[in-house]
């Protein structure tokens, strides 16, 4: 599956945040790029507001649009609050699970380790970073993948306490998914209702 590659400080200071992680270039120039980027004022219309939520959701998350149209039809027949299901839905991909466990220090690079054999769900590797991982299955690195450098320099320090529904297993060095996260325990800066607004109107 495609994904975007390009330049990521160009997308934070589109959307007005650093949603790719910590970004030394945002942080110089967090206005919008362009030639007038740093002068321009423009009154966002509705429409652009909720777009430029759902284009949050997406980049964050590395989702491309049909994919993500996708989950939202199917967060949309779950039982629960749509927008809510939805970010569930999100946070249950394998690549963001492992992301949450500490084993990559981005989403980009769970992916690849994801991609590249390194991951397992039950003792079984899967290589589909937008798997959906379960209530009770267990994600961890592969046996011959646990000396990897990346792996042992993201899992150095961290602290596997910060999410109530992931069970940290050290022996593993992976963990299980205890139930899904209700809203409060996604820390991401989206305005989901705005998202479901947006596809509401179409």
């Amino acid at each position: 599956m495609a994904r975007y590659t390009g330049p990521k400080t160009k997308i934070a200071r589109k959307l007005g945040e650093p949603i790719f992680g910590e970004d030394k270039y945002f942080a110089k120039k967090n206005y919008p790029p362009g030639q007038h980027g740093a002068n321009r004022r423009r009154k966002m219309s509705e429409y652009g507001t909720q777009l430029r939520e759902k284009q949050k959701a997406k980049y964050t998350y590395g989702v491309l649009e049909r994919q993500f149209r996708n989950l939202f039809n199917k967060a949309s027949r779950m039982k629960g609050v749509t927008g809510e299901v939805l970010l569930q839905l999100l946070e249950a991909r394998l690549d963001n699970v492992v992301y949450r466990l500490g084993i990559a220090p981005t989403r980009a690079a769970a992916r690849q380790l994801v991609l590249h054999r390194h991951i397992t769900v039950d003792g079984k590797v899967v290589n589909i970073p937008s798997y959906s991982v379960s209530e009770g299955q267990i994600v961890a690195v592969r046996e011959k993948s646990k000396s990897l450098e990346v792996i042992q320099d993201a899992l150095a320090g961290f602290n596997h306490s910060k999410y109530p529904w992931i069970e940290w297993d050290e022996n593993l060095k992976g963990g299980k998914l205890l139930h899904m996260p209700v809203r409060e325990d996604i820390p991401e800066n989206i305005r989901e209702q705005l998202i479901v607004e947006l596809y509401s109107k179409q």
